[in-house]
């Protein structure tokens, strides 16, 4: 399996997930869609340049292990207090779909994160040779 090809993969499905998510929450009511959100598409834009152009670079490797540490945060985040499905969200039509998205977000991007840490490592390895 080519592990850089699977980390590219990932990352950008988890880049178009956090997307879903965000856009969500934004027709929801739930997040800010003024020039606030900016700022999230700073992220998306940097996290998709590391994905795409900076690819198998320690640079690139970096921006996807703190895009897929991010983007598990996210998850980690919508489970505190009131769980996964909080009390604004619980009965509103698409709760499937937020919840979904948000599970799948969590996994591919965990997954992106164990990919770039080691594709950092074997940068690593092959320096000292």
């Amino acid at each position: 399996m080519k592990h850089n090809v699977t980390l590219t993969i990932t990352s950008l499905l988890s880049i178009l997930l956090f997307a879903f998510h965000w856009v969500d929450e934004i027709s929801r009511g739930m997040e800010t869609g003024g020039l606030s959100a900016l700022g999230g598409v700073l992220i998306l834009v940097v996290w998709l340049y590391g994905t795409l152009v900076l690819a198998e670079r320690r640079s690139g490797y970096i921006i996807m292990l703190l895009g897929g540490i991010f983007g598990l945060g996210v998850l980690v985040l919508h489970m505190k207090g009131t769980g996964i499905v909080g009390r604004r969200i619980a009965n509103t039509r698409g709760i499937f779909f937020w919840v979904r998205t948000l599970i799948a977000l969590g996994v591919t991007s965990s997954y992106s994160a164990i990919l770039a840490a080691r594709g950092l490592w074997s940068l690593r390895r092959g320096q000292s040779r």
